[in-house]
């Protein structure tokens, strides 16, 4: 098994005023040789927005977006007629594929927006754009993993194009929960979204992240109660 911690710390910063940005791999103008990505994961960027401000209409392709918020409400509109609000307790997905342009603001004026976008290379280029989310059922992350998307288009949660895998688990203190792996060669980005738990002997506090290698299952267990964000891609995908 390879464990490599990324303390929270470490990550990338940016302050626009109205966005507060944070890069788990670099982005825009951080650049850091030694984190371009996990595997197929791209982009892990924790972002709070401020209230009214937002991302105008920009063009995407050949990237799965995933965006989870975390608190407060975004409003999603995009070039293939979709507009859409969606909040805490949902999860949002575009296949950008050929091309399509979106935008991405907070829908309050005054309170402020936390989420995370989330970018993973696709294994299908050039496919038809597509938009998806989903409102799930928070108690099914308590104490286990609830999985939030996969490949599988019939499976639980949304789906991209990639053998990629999403769970998310609320723990209380002093529980534990055990991860295994869906593919072989797959790697699992675990993000601490809030809390403390010990992974692999490592104490890790919120945002703080490990990636996971060359193993076939592992085991969470919580210090104080936990949020905990899974993000399971392959390493080799080209």
């Amino acid at each position: 098994m390879k464990a490599t911690v990324h303390r929270a710390e470490d990550r990338g910063y940016a302050n626009h005023g109205w966005l507060e940005a944070k890069h788990s791999f670099s982005f825009a103008s951080w650049y850091n040789p030694d984190k371009i990505n996990f595997g197929a994961l791209r982009v892990l960027n924790d972002d709070r927005i401020a209230g009214g401000a937002g991302f105008p209409k920009h063009p995407h392709n050949n990237m799965e977006i995933i965006t989870i918020p975390l608190s407060g409400k975004l409003e999603h509109e995009d070039s293939m007629g979709n507009k859409a609000q969606i909040a805490a307790g949902e999860v949002q997905v575009m296949s950008a594929g050929i091309g399509v342009t979106h935008s991405e603001y907070n829908a309050s004026q005054d309170e402020e927006l936390k989420l995370f976008q989330i970018w993973i290379f696709p294994n299908k280029q050039n496919v038809v754009p597509r938009y998806d989310e989903l409102k799930l059922n928070l108690e099914d992350r308590v104490n286990r993993l609830q999985q939030i998307l996969s490949p599988i288009p019939d499976d639980d949660g949304v789906w991209i194009h990639q053998n990629a895998w999403m769970f998310m688990s609320n723990l209380y203190k002093d529980k534990e929960v055990k991860y295994s792996v869906n593919m072989k060669g797959n790697g699992v980005f675990v993000m601490v979204v809030s809390g403390e738990v010990v992974i692999n002997n490592e104490i890790l506090t919120a945002r703080d992240a490990v990636a996971m290698e060359d193993f076939e299952s592992f085991s969470v267990l919580s210090i104080l109660d936990a949020e905990i964000l899974f993000i399971e891609v392959p390493m080799s995908f080209q």
